[in-house]
């Protein structure tokens, strides 16, 4: 009965990530950072995102008020999955540190959609001149101790 409900809850665990929304087997070829680059001017992206640590000139002006950062660090791992659903589908996931001057009222990103001009092959050159640009900050732990409980001793004296 016990080997029963393990394999039963097994298969529900695992079977969650088969279906036809699943993002297992997910993979592009590796792309040409030097070719991302251009990719990221080509289709002005430096109009609105600066790269963080890159200097920026004095002259730099942005479309909007305040330039969106890429890159940068942070406590997880920004995936090459994340990355192209943020350059295909820019409402998907929206930062919430952003201002709402960057969506629309219904909430929808003012990026502009280059789907149909962005091919394939700029895309995974794009996100591999991306991907290297955010940095995984490890987690800084607490400097305290765990307490070690004390178990009263049960035994009786003798």
């Amino acid at each position: 009965m016990n080997k029963t409900i393990l394999l039963t809850i097994t298969l529900l665990l695992f079977g969650c990530e088969q279906g036809a929304q699943s993002p297992r087997g997910f993979s592009l070829p590796e792309g040409d950072m030097e070719k991302g680059y251009l990719v990221f001017q080509k289709y002005q992206c430096q109009d609105c995102h600066r790269i963080a640590g890159e200097k920026e000139s004095e002259d730099t002006q942005y479309l909007v008020a305040k330039a969106i950062p890429l890159g940068g660090s942070s406590g997880r791992i920004k995936t090459y999955a994340e990355l192209v659903t943020s350059i295909i589908n820019p409402s998907h996931k929206l930062t919430p540190r952003q201002p709402a001057s960057f969506t629309s009222e219904d909430g929808v990103s003012l990026m502009r959609v280059v789907n149909d001009e962005l091919t394939v092959s700029e895309l995974i050159d794009l996100v591999a001149y991306l991907q290297p640009k955010y940095k995984v900050t490890p987690y800084r732990t607490s400097d305290y101790r765990l307490y070690q409980l004390r178990v009263p001793n049960t035994q009786p004296d003798e």
